[in-house]
């Protein structure tokens, strides 16, 4: 097919016809039997071509310019038509070039459905974009890139214009859908102008944005919104650029304001809840020439209804609060930043200061607000520090970790409540739960509680997560090294009902061995599942944990690993498994990282489960999980008949026993002690132990007598009887030498009662035995004193025997 392009001279229009760029020129102009690459129509021109493919679209894009003379000659005003007609179906780009002096003002009207700012690269979803620059002396300012559908309806520029208007090859549009006006000057750079109906939102840009704004240069937008309605200003990029006089800011012209202009620095809270219509100017300054920065800015301003409980207060008093602060905030705050096409819901703790994030701090008192049609996209995180100054005193103190009134009150659903815990060194920190208890969050046993705790425990080297808790187990207290982080997170609204009924604790203890200690005291009918912190990443390198674990008197525990190994290999020291129960001369099980855990046992006592890491090598991790189930202790058959067995064998020893202590008294004779003469009662070796001599020391008294010992051959009478004195002690009254003397004859004491008053005589000791051997009657006689006597003599270091081979020695 061809075309034919015929140009009035009066319209001052040129068309270029080109390849696209990176684009093969397999395809070519045809004029008059000729073929090229690109064709250009200047003003007056008549030209028929055609092209050499069937699809030239592909190939070839087209350039449409319009100059438009307004300071030698009047300015054709009104709607701008796509001329001239019959254009070949390209992507073409229609420009109109304005020239118009600086002191009038040029004002580009838009018809329905208006404008929409978009960002540099990012392209309007029917491909249709206008451009607008405006030119001021050889200066151009790219005010902006817009799409249809959207709420710029007008822009008014200072000096000419440099209008353009890309179409796709297949577009359907046939106006330009703006006109141009003449207006008086408007002494600033430009004015946009912004109707916004009902509910909705507009993002505006500063001109050359991403680039700076035009140094010591204003601006301003204007938005026009139904009384009824409210306004809020939010600004989402910015940067200031290097002033060398004046200071950049942003100039509000408020309804109902009694001080318009309002002032504020692009980094304040900027004006919300603004009822009707306003204006927002932008002021550049003087930059450094040397180093001028940049100057831009990204804005939001949504309009919303007004809420039914606008003028509502709610009173947050955090007065007596310390080191805490308050913030509500939008869900998914702060990892997610939210769409701008997403309702907006507003916290204001004035009428005019409002935003999507507010944070409050302790010590002050707050009214504040919502400007939010559904309250539930709303969450609150608050965040508490407790830290030890005073360890005298803060030892003595327990603090109740509980989420104050003043949050739950709110109708805001509480997010997360963090404790930062911060205990000095050689003190530790203590979590107890003394009524509910605390149940670990594991794969077998997993909390469906409202809320739970996420307890990290941290030093600037290394965190340890000791693990996820919820209330209802059977963990009383954790105590922890190091700095602590509490985290109470929520799920779903339940925890306003269970909020009331908290009673997780804290303190400050001594210094402990472990990184982490575990005191559990589990329900006798429950299966209790307690795995290592840090899961499932392991320990990490030398940790060491504990779990003490409560073992009723009437039960037995059964405790088992989940896991026959370890599952590590150590680069260096050992990984131990200890188990140990809290009693007197109990054995401990140990078990190294190359050996297999112990089998499931049965404790009966309360006892302990000690976890210790080493350096594992590359790719392993220390997880352990063990398991404890209660029993009811059962007496076993064979222990009772063995209890009642040995109780009447001891029934019949005892009896026996006083059978023959009553035969004994009827017939014993006195027991007959036979002096030798050939021991030597010198022990040798052992001199240095008497500090005095034989004439000054008592070694020679005897401090206990026994009842049946005599000595035989020193008192047998002619008739060969002995006949005992009764209790006479007959003291050596003979010359004393320097070894012991033979000894004296005994009297004897047999069946006298002790005196209440007589003193109990002295054990002996070994420094003081004089050696003797004692001669026993034959059978039938008693014997009363061997126990004793083999006591009495048990710590004696050297035997008779070996005495005489030392003094052999020593001669």
């Amino acid at each position: 097919a061809s075309f034919t392009i015929s140009l009035r001279t009066v319209d001052n229009i040129t068309v270029m016809i080109k390849l696209r760029p990176s684009v093969s020129p397999s395809c070519q102009i045809r004029v008059k039997n000729i073929t090229r690459p690109e064709l250009k129509i200047k003003p007056g021109e008549n030209v028929t071509f055609t092209f050499t493919c069937s699809t030239p679209e592909k190939y070839f894009i087209m350039e449409i310019q319009k100059n438009i003379d307004c300071v030698s000659g009047p300015c054709p005003f009104g709607d701008v038509h796509l001329y001239p007609p019959g254009l070949p179906r390209l992507n073409r780009t229609f420009i109109w070039d304005v020239k118009a002096s600086t002191k009038a003002g040029l004002e580009l009207k838009f018809s329905t459905p208006w404008l929409r700012q978009i960002e540099p690269g990012e392209t309007c979803p029917d491909v249709v974009s206008y451009n607008i620059s405006s030119c001021i002396d050889t200066a151009t300012v790219n005010i902006g890139t817009f799409c249809r559908n959207g709420s710029v309806s007008r822009i008014k520029l200072l000096g000419g214009v440099i209008m353009s208007l890309q179409l796709p090859w297949d577009s359907p549009l046939t106006t330009s859908g703006f006109n141009i006006a003449n207006r008086a000057s408007i002494k600033r750079l430009c004015i946009i102008e912004s109707i916004l109906k009902g509910e909705s939102s507009v993002t505006l840009m500063s001109p050359n944005y991403p680039l700076s704004f035009p140094e010591d240069e204003l601006m301003t937008w204007q938005f026009v919104i139904p009384s009824n309605m409210r306004a809020s200003v939010f600004f989402h990029n910015y940067s200031l650029s290097n002033c060398e006089r004046k200071e950049e800011r942003v100039e509000y012209y408020l309804p109902g304001s009694f001080s318009n202009p309002e002032v504020f620095k692009l980094s304040d809270s900027q004006p919300a809840n603004i009822a009707g219509s306003f204006n927002l100017s932008l002021q550049g300054c003087d930059q450094d020439a040397q180093n001028p920065g940049i100057l831009r800015l990204l804005f939001q301003v949504v309009v919303q209804h007004p809420q039914v409980d606008e003028n509502v207060t709610h009173l947050v008093d955090l007065s007596k609060e310390w080191n805490m602060t308050v913030t509500i905030h939008f869900e998914g705050w702060p990892s997610r930043i939210p769409l701008m096409s997403e309702p907006i819901c507003l916290i204001c703790k004035n009428p005019r200061t409002c935003d999507r994030v507010l944070t409050l701090v302790s010590g002050a008192v707050y009214k504040i607000s919502f400007l939010c049609k559904d309250l539930s996209r709303l969450r609150i995180t608050a965040e508490k520090g407790i830290s030890c100054v005073d360890i005298r005193w803060c030892q003595r103190k327990i603090y109740s970790l509980l989420v104050p009134k003043v949050i739950t009150q709110l109708p805001i659903r509480l997010h997360k409540f963090i404790w930062k815990l911060l205990a000095p060194d050689l003190i530790n920190i203590e979590i107890t739960s003394p009524s509910l208890k605390l149940q670990q969050h594991v794969p077998e046993q997993r909390c469906n509680t409202s809320y739970s705790y996420s307890i990290v425990s941290a030093t600037p080297e290394t965190e340890l997560n000791v693990g996820v808790f919820c209330p209802g187990g059977s963990i009383e207290k954790i105590q922890m090294r190091n700095n602590i982080t509490i985290s109470l997170k929520t799920f779903g609204k339940g925890f306003l009902n269970e909020s009331n009924h908290q009673d997780l604790k804290m303190s400050f203890v001594p210094h402990i061995k472990d990184e982490c200690t575990f005191t559990v005291s589990p329900d006798p009918k429950a299966k209790v599942y307690l795995q290592t912190p840090n899961w499932p990443y392991g320990l990490p390198p030398y940790v060491s944990i504990s779990w003490y674990v409560v073992v009723p008197s009437k039960q037995v525990a059964h405790l088992g690993f989940s896991k026959d190994r370890m599952g590590i290999a150590c680069e260096t020291g050992r990984a131990y498994v200890n188990i140990k129960e809290e009693i007197l001369g109990a054995e401990e099980t140990v078990r190294r990282e190359d050996e297999l855990l112990p089998k499931p046992r049965n404790m009966y006592h309360d006892f302990w489960v000690n976890v210790s890491n080493c350096k594992p090598v590359d790719k392993t991790q220390l997880t352990l999980q063990f398991w404890v189930t209660f029993a009811d202790k059962q007496i076993d058959l064979g222990v009772i008949i063995a209890v009642v067995a040995g109780a009447g064998v001891l029934m019949a020893i005892g009896l026996t026993v006083c059978c023959v202590k009553k035969k004994k008294k009827k017939s014993q004779n006195p027991m007959v002690g036979v002096y030798n003469p050939n021991v030597n009662t010198q022990v040798p070796g052992k001199q240095g132990l008497f500090t005095k001599g034989r004439k000054n020391n008592e070694s020679h008294v005897y401090a206990v007598i026994d009842d049946a010992m005599v000595y035989g051959h020193l008192l047998k009478e002619s008739n060969g009887s002995v006949a005992p004195e009764v209790d006479v002690y007959r003291p050596f009254d003979g010359p004393i030498g320097s070894l012991p003397p033979s000894p004296p004859p005994f009297s004897f004491r047999k069946d006298i009662k002790r005196s209440p008053n007589t003193e109990e005589p002295l054990p002996l000791t070994d420094t003081d035995h004089d050696t003797y051997t004692f001669a026993h009657q034959k059978s039938g006689q008693s014997e009363d004193s061997g126990d004793t006597n083999e006591k009495n003599n048990a710590d004696t270091s050297t035997s008779l025997l070996e005495n005489k081979e030392q003094d052999d020695l020593a001669e």
